[in-house]
């Protein structure tokens, strides 16, 4: 049976999808995006740049903005696959952070990569963008981009200097974190606090605190779930008051910290 779920981000070019075909066919098209996608289990076929390609499990794909492609499975139980699409000025965006593209932006010569670190670079960006966590999501977007493009791009981006960051502006965006930690804060507005870029912001971030900003955010929601569980609040209700998406979001990440589920923790 086919299904599908999509994401789509309110300000900015950024959609996700996450899907199982059986029978669909994808006729020809192109997007005005990248296009980055993984595949979860199967295979599926597709034609592009003049050749027949396959995508099997742990397999990535690459498409350029404005580049044909078709699709369809390529075995009997059909494909899962995750898709990230992400449009050439936020791409533009993140690597002027980390590194300028003089000759234009990067271009992907090959449209199915094997590579376990892009898979799971996609994978972990896939998850973020389904979580209401606008650090986290800018931490996986940049880090996934950066990935993409140092293993698959034929350009390679030339990395020019930072704006330093001190331990005093570190300081500023961890108590930041501390007073809003409920808030959906983005990487710029956390580095703009640190007077600094996001990848200074993020690099010096882990080398104080020994964790990225979006894991000390996450820690801190935690740390104000156990506080109101003891009280006696629900988990759903606690859930939204500390900024997770929901009370299966709360749970997830609570177990993996704690080893037990909310409602346990509250009942004990």
């Amino acid at each position: 049976m086919d299904w599908a779920r999509y994401w789509r981000a309110p300000d900015r070019p950024l959609e996700a999808m996450h899907a199982h075909f059986e029978r669909h066919v994808y006729h020809r098209h192109s997007h005005d995006t990248y296009s980055f996608g993984v595949t979860d289990e199967g295979a599926q076929a597709f034609t592009c740049r003049g050749a027949a390609r396959t995508s099997a499990a742990g397999m990535v794909m690459a498409f350029n903005p404005d580049e044909p492609h078709d699709g369809h499975a390529a075995v009997e139980d059909g494909f899962t696959y995750r898709i990230v699409h992400i449009g050439p000025e936020l791409v533009a965006d993140v690597l002027g952070d980390a590194a300028a593209v003089p000759i234009g932006l990067p271009l992907f010569v090959e449209p199915v990569l094997h590579d376990p670190v892009l898979a799971d670079a996609l994978h972990c960006l896939h998850t973020a963008l389904r979580e209401r966590s606008g650090l986290a999501q800018d931490e996986a977007l940049e880090l996934t981009v950066r990935a993409l493009v140092r293993r698959g791009a034929t350009r390679r981006p030339w990395v020019p200097g930072h704006r330093g960051v001190t331990p005093a502006g570190i300081q500023q965006a961890r108590d930041f974190l501390h007073v809003a930690y409920s808030d959906d804060i983005r990487a710029n507005e956390l580095a703009d606090i640190a007077g600094c870029s996001r990848y200074a912001l993020h690099r010096g971030f882990q080398a104080q605190y020994g964790m990225a900003p979006s894991d000390y955010q996450r820690q801190l929601r935690l740390r104000a779930a156990r506080e109101l569980l003891q009280q006696g609040t629900a988990p759903a209700e606690t859930a939204a008051v500390v900024g997770f998406a929901d009370q299966s979001h709360l749970t997830r990440w609570f177990q993996r910290y704690y080893g037990i589920t909310p409602g346990a923790f509250r009942k004990a």
